[in-house]
């Protein structure tokens, strides 16, 4: 189980809560990012090197950023992010992501998820940033864990109700980089 981080380790950090439309850098060890998303993304990113990193939570993918809503959009939620890493010490050319979210959680929100996870892909390529694993579309809801600091995560899909069935991997390049709850 070489890099992988235990429920019970993870358990065992302070946790920091990144809601819709927000955005946290750390260099701290002691702390887990955590977020619950549906049609919204969360993009993980990571300099391992300088051990920082940090987490995003945008609603939509794009759109006109106005000064009290503007954190709510993918383009401006990266450039923050970013930005908040490499004022920590974070190389851009060190950075490694994993995304999060993006379910079709209704008919009635159109493809929304599916644009949040198209727009989060797309923005990661323009920027050379490598996505080391990704957890992006269905149709539940997600809760995700993530040490800023190493690039370790979890995630536990959410739903209403309980099925018999085992519990599905995130794609991931590294098998180890990312595990369920």
């Amino acid at each position: 189980m070489t890099g992988l981080t235990s429920e019970l380790d993870m358990r065992a950090l302070r946790t920091s809560h990144v809601i819709q439309g927000e955005f946290r850098v750390s260099d701290d060890p002691g702390i887990v990012l955590t977020t619950i998303l549906g049609s919204c993304v969360a993009t993980c990113l990571c300099d391992p090197v300088a051990g920082v990193g940090g987490m995003n939570h945008f609603l939509l993918p794009e759109g006109e950023v106005k000064q009290e809503v503007g954190f709510r959009y993918g383009l401006l939620a990266m450039e923050l992010l970013i930005n908040g890493l490499l004022k920590r010490g974070a190389q851009k050319s060190r950075l490694e992501a994993k995304l999060f979210g993006g379910a079709m959680m209704n008919g009635g929100l159109g493809r929304i998820g599916e644009s949040n996870a198209a727009f989060a892909r797309r923005f990661l390529a323009d920027e050379g940033i490598p996505c080391r694993a990704e957890s992006l579309g269905g149709t539940m809801a997600r809760r995700v864990r993530y040490v800023p600091t190493s690039g370790l995560a979890q995630q536990m899909l959410l739903s209403d109700h309980v099925e018999p069935a085992l519990p599905k991997r995130a794609q991931s390049a590294a098998d180890d980089d990312v595990t369920l709850f």
